[in-house]
């Protein structure tokens, strides 16, 4: 299914995936300034700083084999490779990387986020029925998923079978040990059923919750998480989850952004996001 077309704030949540992207925008940039008085700007922490800050940051494979932020209190690492069904080339080095982080933070020191889509019958791989692995049997609240089913019930079963992939294909150790964030953006490949849509995000929020993880979470916008999901019902494993909202371009956006409404109304915005440096920084909430 194709992917519905981006917004402005949508593209600077994707600069870390377009390093093409990010050297265009950071030429525009440095001709405004030409043009205008400098303004104070944001220095990422130094080396000699870290255990000061009480910032983290988020990498995945557009930073593989890139000198990386160094001092970060928390660190949250991207585990595939841009797609749902992939795995980030870089993981085990980025792994090493935020092991160093200092705690100097609310937010644990190393968190992962994975990719989220439904590709229905345009995605390499579709679920038949409620097993996932084979042979094991999974609950499924939207009833039996069925061949060539792309409603709810198979929706579910494909969200369920890529966090079990997360946490046992792709070479995470002990993947109880993390809090598991969803990365909900329009450039992956969306239905525009949004009942559907959101029984993805719910079979993977089950399944990370069936392995006993320290904590999901919601990472989007509201604006691409509206188009996408739209309101979610207190009934829905997806209601109290916390949001992490990116789309500031400063330390002082993203503070503000902690009291902007979550992405869901039972929910609380416990993270945000800002980009400097062609680096994602993210601000703990409270």
């Amino acid at each position: 299914m194709e992917p519905l077309p981006p917004t402005t704030t949508e593209v600077l949540m994707r600069r870390k995936r377009d390093p093409r992207a990010a050297a265009t925008l950071a030429g525009l940039m440095f001709a405004i300034l030409l043009l205008v008085p400098a303004w104070p700007a944001f220095a990422a922490p130094s080396p000699g700083e870290g255990r000061q800050s009480t910032l983290g940051n988020d990498v995945s494979w557009p930073q593989c084999r890139r000198d990386l932020p160094t001092g970060q209190a928390f660190a949250i690492v991207g585990v595939n490779n841009g797609l749902a069904n992939n795995t980030n080339p870089c993981l085990q080095e980025q792994l090493e990387w935020a092991a160093a982080s200092s705690g100097n933070s609310a937010q644990p020191e190393v968190s992962l986020y994975v990719n989220t889509a439904n590709p229905g019958s345009s995605g390499s791989w579709w679920p038949s029925s409620n097993e996932y692995p084979i042979g094991s049997a999974v609950h499924n609240p939207y009833g039996s998923c069925e061949e060539r089913d792309y409603g709810t019930a198979c929706a579910y079963m494909y969200g369920y079978a890529k966090a079990w992939d997360d946490a046992y294909i792709r070479g995470i150790s002990n993947p109880s040990d993390y809090v598991w964030w969803l990365d909900v953006e329009t450039e992956n490949s969306w239905s525009t059923d949004k009942d559907a849509n959101r029984a993805v995000l719910e079979g993977m929020t089950d399944s990370f919750h069936s392995i006993d993880v320290k904590g999901v979470g919601i990472y989007s916008t509201g604006l691409q998480w509206s188009r996408i999901v739209g309101t979610v019902s207190s009934s829905s494993n997806l209601y109290s989850l916390p949001s992490w909202l990116a789309g500031a371009r400063a330390i002082t956006g993203a503070k503000a952004n902690c009291a902007s409404p979550p992405l869901t109304a039972g929910g609380e915005v416990t993270l945000t996001q800002f980009v400097t440096g062609n680096f994602d920084y993210n601000h703990s909430c409270g």
